[in-house]
């Protein structure tokens, strides 16, 4: 058997990204044809791309041929399946969403439809049964208004045609032919006025049934008006879910007023229905403040940018930005795009993308030429992100990416797509209610009949059904688990952390071990000079410039560490010019310095270069350094052995004191993985605190690394860039990668990515989670605790209506308001 790997995005080119379901369908519709024996998708990575790997039989099949049918294989599906991801107005509640999934489901074409409670639709369809725009009218139809409707991006979209996007003219139209389906002459608050209405009618007509003297109907008349106002949303919805064959929570509240009123306790109805509606309101505001908290994301980036174009600035909009592109930034202004410093320094405040409290410096990159292609491998003093904030100075900036494209936009678009994404315990309620509610149905329906089997009146039996009916209804429950993972959500990526969903969210605050990946994560990533040892005679000065002249000839990332920080030292002394730099057996280089030949290199090197060895102290004193975990070069000029280097990448000064929050909140286990060897991984694991050191892994041994401790801890993170350990994160609980907003691939495989490279950011993470978890805890035993109640009391005669309603209303407003908490939660 042999293998080939094409490209997941010239197969599938439409697709956000490879969990989309097309790429199941491509492999289910390939495997098994002759020839092809097995097909695997392999994860982007910092090489390369997402690809289809396939296995196949050269004997039976050809190269050409498997591209071949893979290619068609793709356009077809290209071609029959579109994705959309829409932001819309006009979802009051989660309830709502639900039916609207529901209903959208049911319609041919729609092939998958998820809907949040913020009003964010992740759609795909089937081309060759609905197109777009049918699409479009099919969400239209059911009063809901677009504001946005696009493939990937919420920031600087270019339009390129009708087929993939709203045009702004449609779009206004459909603003005026479907606007929000509860506005009004009170605009977006007239469910919140009528429900105020409706109790202020409900307490003038109890209020009047107490006077003596004054006809009935006057108090009647009152609680008539009651009803009307609080009934008027609550029987819209019910008749939208009626005409669908739905039978939702609104159309059993109207049973249960009715019923009240059918036996004349009025003022119980009109309760019902003004505690009902005032819920709905509430419920409809917690969503829209979580819904706004995430907009909110949206107006970071500026909407136009200062281009410079020879001598002349002029200000176009960031849609008009093209890579390579230089614009000017002034003092505190927004950022507006993403790109390289080629002007000026100051200090830029990225808060809002990385979360990092103190404004970082920038500086302008020292090459006027710059290979944007590469802009993603230059240190992070010369990139700037769009949507940050500039400091005192001016800057001009190579635009390195288009707006649509920049790190704050691919971080909205998944923002979104988090909110369509339901978590594990969301997804049990779903299931439990529809289990449930049919069997209240039942019970409410035989318990009409009790005045057969008790002695009590009909209207006695209808009460009590419908004290039972209201007490049953499953309002709290089903906003319990959405407002909170909503809030969460949001408090997190206004924290500079994103959180792909409820169930990463929810997995976070289970965790009990953490597994970490040495470089770049709990490392600098940088190697770094650590010590210069010359020999007696010479001083470290010169020993010093002799290294750095030899080692500036190279482009190896240990040379050019050394220099950098060997200037530092020398305070940038000149330094003489080395010539004819060669590597020496793979272990080492020379150069010529002045008449002089000049070799650096490993211990090894000078074993095999010649009869001159070195003495035994300069090897003893290497393998001390090494033994601490330094990466060692030896020098020697001519036949003389005139000095060693050490280098080494250096633990990040946050780690120590992360590690020691991370134990404080819980975290029982923490591991270090490394290819390192052992010696080096237990000498940077000792000077950070680290008890659990794992050296010598290759990529595929931190897979079963990863599964070993699942079998030890059960819940596992693994934490890195998430570029090389993205086979480790796929196997662990929750994969979290450091310093996403450098990285499209950490962006892209993660579950949680930690968009500033701080290691500070994985306790508030954690922390927020285990605060969202338990709140949705105690969400459902407040919800369920209360219909477990009041059922039985209700039953039993203990309960009427109007404590029930009560009951159940409170609970709601409870669940909704304890799930805004999130909101506030603080980085401590």
């Amino acid at each position: 058997m042999k293998k080939t790997k094409i490209n997941l995005d010239i197969l599938l080119p439409e697709i956000p990204d490879e969990r989309d379901r097309c790429v199941e369908r491509l492999i289910k519709l390939l495997e098994g044809r002759n020839g092809i024996e097995k097909i695997h998708l392999k994860p982007q990575n910092e090489q390369n791309k997402a690809q289809l790997c396939f296995h196949y039989d050269p004997d039976v099949i050809s190269i050409d041929r498997i591209q071949s049918l893979a290619k068609k294989a793709g356009a077809t599906f290209t071609e029959k399946f579109g994705h959309l991801l829409i932001r819309t107005d006009g979802v009051r509640h989660v309830r709502h969403a639900r039916l609207i999934e529901s209903r959208l489901k049911r319609i041919k074409g729609f092939t998958m439809v998820s809907v949040s409670g913020t009003g964010v639709m992740y759609i795909e369809f089937d081309h060759d049964k609905i197109n777009q725009k049918e699409v479009e009218r099919s969400i239209t139809a059911m009063g809901i208004k677009i504001i946005s409707n696009e493939h990937t991006q919420f920031i600087g979209q270019k339009s390129d045609g009708i087929d993939k996007h709203v045009d702004k003219k449609n779009e206004e139209g459909k603003s005026k032919e479907h606007d929000h389906v509860h506005e009004g002459i009170f605009g977006k608050n007239a469910e919140l006025v009528f429900s105020i209405i409706s109790g202020t009618l409900l307490g003038i007509g109890f209020g009047l049934s107490f006077l003596e003297g004054l006809a009935p109907w006057v108090s009647l008349c009152f609680l008539f008006g009651a009803y009307f106002f609080g009934a008027y949303y609550v029987t819209k919805e019910a008749y939208e879910a009626i005409s669908k064959g739905e039978f939702e929570i609104d159309f059993l509240m109207l049973v249960a007023a009715a019923g009240a009123g059918a036996l004349g306790q009025w003022t119980e109805g009109a309760l019902l229905l003004f505690l009902f509606s005032l819920g709905h309101a509430l419920e409809h505001f917690a969503l829209e403040k979580a819904r706004k908290s995430i907009a909110a994301l949206t107006d970071l980036a500026p909407k136009t940018a200062f281009r410079k174009h020879a001598d002349k600035i002029e200000e176009v909009p960031i849609e008009q930005l093209n890579i390579g592109d230089i614009i000017v930034i002034r003092p505190n202004t927004k950022i507006a795009a993403d790109g390289i410093v080629v002007k000026g320094a100051s200090g830029v405040n990225q808060a809002p993308i990385t979360g990092e409290s103190i404004p970082v410096d920038k500086l302008a990159f020292e090459k006027e030429e710059i290979d944007i292609n590469k802009a993603a491998t230059l240190d992070a003093k010369y990139k700037v992100f769009s949507g940050s904030i500039n400091g005192n100075g001016t800057l001009e900036v190579k635009v390195s990416r288009e707006a649509s494209d920049s790190t704050i936009s691919r971080m909205i678009k998944m923002v979104n797509e988090a909110q369509t994404q339901k978590s594990p315990t969301q997804q049990f309620t779903d299931r439990f209610e529809k289990l449930f509610v049919p069997a209240v149905l039942i019970l409410v329906f035989l318990l009409c009949f009790a005045f057969l089997v008790t002695d009590e009146t009909f209207s006695a039996s209808f009460y009590r059904a419908m004290s039972v009916l209201v007490a049953a209804s499953p309002c709290a429950l089903a906003i319990s688990t959405p407002s909170a993972v909503l809030s969460g959500v949001a408090r997190a990526a206004k924290g500079g952390v994103l959180i792909k969903g409820g169930k990463p969210l929810e997995d976070l605050g289970t965790l009990t071990a953490l597994a970490f990946d040495k470089t770049g994560t709990l490392t600098e990533g940088k190697p770094k000079l650590t010590a210069v040892f010359p020999a007696k005679d010479i001083n470290e000065e010169t020993l010093l410039k002799i290294t750095i002249a030899v080692e500036a000839l190279s482009d190896h990332p240990l040379a050019k560490a050394i220099v950098q920080d060997g200037m530092k030292r020398l305070n940038d002394t000149n330094i003489p010019s080395a010539e004819s730099l060669e590597a020496v057996l793979g272990k080492g280089v020379k150069a010529k310095l002045e008449g002089d030949t000049i070799y650096i290199g490993n211990l090894s090197l000078f074993e095999t270069l010649d009869a001159k060895k070195p003495s035994d102290p300069f090897v003893k004193k290497v393998q001390e350094l090494e033994g601490q975990g330094n990466t060692t070069m030896i020098i020697r000029k001519n036949d003389d052995y005139i000095g060693m280097i050490a280098v080494m990448d250096t633990p990040r000064p946050e780690a120590k004191a992360t590690l020691s929050r991370l134990e404080a909140i819980g975290i029982r286990r923490m591991v270090m993985l490394t290819g390192d060897n052992q010696k080096v991984a237990d000498a940077i694991a000792g000077e950070i605190g680290l008890s659990d050191a794992w050296g010598g892994l290759l990529p595929e041994q931190k897979v079963d690394a990863i599964k070993k401790l699942r079998q030890e801890e059960k819940n596992v993170a693994m934490v890195g860039d998430g570029v090389n350990d993205a086979p480790a994160m796929a196997n662990s609980t929750v994969g979290i990668a450091m310093g996403a907003a450098g990285s499209d691939v950490a962006l892209e495989t993660a579950d949680i990515a930690l968009m500033g490279d701080n290691l500070n950011l994985l306790p508030f993470a954690i922390g927020l989670s285990r605060k969202a978890k338990g709140i949705i805890k105690q969400n459902l035993w407040i919800s369920l605790g209360v219909v477990a109640v009041l059922i039985p009391l209700t039953i039993l005669g203990i309960a009427s209506i109007g404590p029930a309603v009560v009951a159940h209303e409170g609970s709601t407003l409870v669940v909704v308001f304890n799930a805004l908490r999130l909101l506030a939660y603080k980085n401590e």
